[in-house]
């Protein structure tokens, strides 16, 4: 079960980086509702992760579902840069992520 809060932390994460984006540096409180109720989800379960999970695996996959999956959401909806040397430190996190949990 672990695992599984771990996931939805890391997706937590990067819903809670998408609506700091749409905050507008806090101004648009849709934005900043988002923000803060996506943190939270991800800092309850990235807490409840760490109950079985060790915090340097459990951080290191963390921020690497919440660096992947905003710089997908930024390229897919915020017409970010796709290039290939972006892609590939992406797919070089990827890979990190899943070492990480196949040591732990």
């Amino acid at each position: 079960m672990a695992w599984i809060f771990l996931i939805i932390s890391g997706l937590g994460e990067v819903g809670g980086v998408t609506f700091m984006k749409l905050s507008d540096g806090f101004k648009r409180w849709r934005g900043t509702v988002g923000a803060i109720i996506f943190g939270f989800i991800s800092f309850y379960f990235l807490s409840r992760s760490l109950q079985d999970i060790p915090i340097s695996t459990a951080y290191g996959i963390w921020t690497g579902i919440g660096s992947v999956g905003s710089v997908v959401l930024g390229m897919i909806f915020f017409g970010e840069s796709r290039d290939w040397r972006k892609i590939f430190f992406v797919l070089l996190i990827i890979g990190s992520v899943i070492g990480l949990k196949l040591v732990a």
